[in-house]
């Protein structure tokens, strides 16, 4: 770069001027180049982590840098038991300590996995109010009757009734799974040890879940969705789910079998009918979707496209295998907006305590997650029995 010196003796004006504009240039010059180069660094980061996203890597970032060691440490513990990594481990960008006596926390890719089947399986957790807690319970405040209104003007200011509050608590319960692996198959680098565990405990998890979210008894376990106090519909008050019948024992009415789908339809109240759904297993499906209107159409609908659901009647249809099948008296059909019927409580952690012990040569590994469930809204749902 030019070294600009005062003039000296036969220096003149013109001369210095001409060394200043060469200075300033040059000065421009070398700060383009390194504009360039700072440009061309963020270019080739911006690839690499374009490359590494695309070959299911996680990206160079905050959060790589937190998961990586706890997926590296958890590894080690599944395969040898080392829980030193995991002990030692602190993930201060979430202030969460992966220690515990009743196990550790899971890798968040195991533990997402997990939850992503749970998510997508034909479950009711697919149709109802899923809410991540910290606590041990779950409150929810719910309105037992309709808050009054009026009309006010300047003159007078009209009285309005408040509504009745009901406090319904949701406790949390324990859900855990064992899956089975030998050693020898641990020691094996190729074997993805942590995709088996995450795919063994979803399947379990999903399961009785799904199970429990229909039939549960609330008994260290949620409480399912036909476990409640049921009455004929004109005559279900608070804490009673509404029943429409068949008219048949065990079946649909000979004469005209769609009139008690209808039935159950309008029972339900028009606010919750716009996001309404339909639950019931394969073999009601199977009898439901044969039947037609009086001019010969069907009253069940196929799905247009991958991922749609079916529909009956203009209202979507969940197929799940913990539904009774119709049998006398049995509740085999529910129609709600189970989004305000029924909430589902959970901890979002997944813990993990490997057992070398009680199954030699085998090694167990207990998975161990906190949820919960219960109706929260008698009127969003009604059921339709056969009797």
């Amino acid at each position: 770069m030019t070294e600009v010196k005062a003039a000296e003796g036969g220096g003149t004006a013109a001369d210095l001027k001409g060394a200043m504009l060469g200075f300033v240039s040059e000065l421009k010059g070398f700060r383009d180049d390194i504009q360039k180069k700072l440009t061309a660094q963020d270019e080739r980061m911006t690839m690499l982590d374009r490359k590494t996203a695309l070959r299911g890597r996680t990206p160079l970032s905050a959060t790589a840098e937190v998961e990586v060691p706890h997926q590296k440490a958890f590894n080690a513990y599944l395969r040898s038991g080392d829980d030193d990594g995991l002990r030692g481990l602190v993930i201060e960008e979430k202030g969460l300590t992966v220690a515990s006596d009743g196990g550790f926390l899971a890798a968040p890719q195991v533990a997402e996995t997990v939850h992503n089947v749970l998510r997508s399986g034909a479950s009711l957790r697919k149709l109802a109010n899923v809410v991540a807690i910290e606590s041990a319970s779950y409150e929810v405040l719910v309105e037992k009757n309709e808050m009054g209104a009026g009309w006010a003007t300047e003159a007078a200011a009209v009285e309005t009734t408040p509504s009745q509050i009901e406090r319904i608590s949701i406790p949390l319960h324990e859900l855990s799974a064992m899956p089975k692996a030998s050693q020898r198959l641990l020691d094996d680098g190729a074997f993805d040890v942590e995709a088996w565990l995450a795919e063994r405990i979803a399947d379990k998890f999903a399961r009785s879940e799904a199970a429990a979210f229909i039939t549960g008894d609330g008994v260290g376990k949620p409480k399912g969705i036909l476990s409640y106090p049921t009455a004929l519909d004109a005559k279900a008050g608070a804490g009673t789910i509404g029943v429409v019948e068949t008219g048949a024992a065990g079946a649909f009415n000979a004469a005209a079998p769609a009139d008690a789908l209808i039935d159950l339809i309008y029972a339900l109240g028009a606010p919750y009918r716009a996001n309404a759904s339909f639950l019931m297993n394969s073999k009601t499906a199977a009898v439901i979707r044969k039947m037609k209107d009086a001019d010969g159409r069907f009253l069940w609908t196929d799905a247009l496209a991958a991922g749609q659901t079916p529909q009956l009647l203009g209202y979507p249809v969940l197929i799940s295998e913990d539904m009774p099948v119709m049998a006398a008296d049995a509740k085999a059909v529910a129609f709600g907006d189970f989004r305000a019927a029924y909430t589902i409580v959970e901890r979002p952690d997944l813990r993990v305590l490997r057992d070398p012990f009680s199954a030699k040569p085998h090694v167990l590994f207990y998975a161990t997650k906190r949820v919960g469930g219960g109706v929260t809204d008698f009127r969003a749902v009604k059921l339709l029995q056969f009797a």
